[in-house]
């Protein structure tokens, strides 16, 4: 279950990744399969050999892309949703959902 983004953010993460940007899209989501995940980030992006090759770089498996609803999209939880959104420049979603590591 998907909540805490507005219907405008929703819409500019699916126009950015039919573009063919890598775009992100974090939100609240609970999902027992996932403890102690409270959130979850959609790297998204149309053109999935460009998505491939940026999840190399994170250590990301070309299989672990949900290509649901024509927005290919690597889903990102815990340690590595907080690393990823770190090194892509993202502190206002990290603040925004109370992911930020004490410095």
């Amino acid at each position: 279950m998907a909540f805490g983004i507005q219907r405008a953010e929703l819409k500019a993460w699916k126009k950015a990744v039919s573009d063919g940007d890598i775009a992100f899209l974090t939100h609240y989501w609970l999902d027992d399969r996932f403890p102690g995940c409270k959130t979850v980030t959609k790297a998204g992006c149309a053109n999935v050999e460009k998505l491939i090759e940026w999840g190399k770089q994170y250590g990301l498996k070309p299989e672990w892309i949900d290509m649901r609803n024509d927005y290919p999209h690597f889903d990102l939880f815990g340690n590595e949703e907080r690393t990823i959104l770190e090194n892509e420049g993202f502190i206002d979603q990290l603040e925004r959902f109370g992911l930020r590591t004490k410095a």
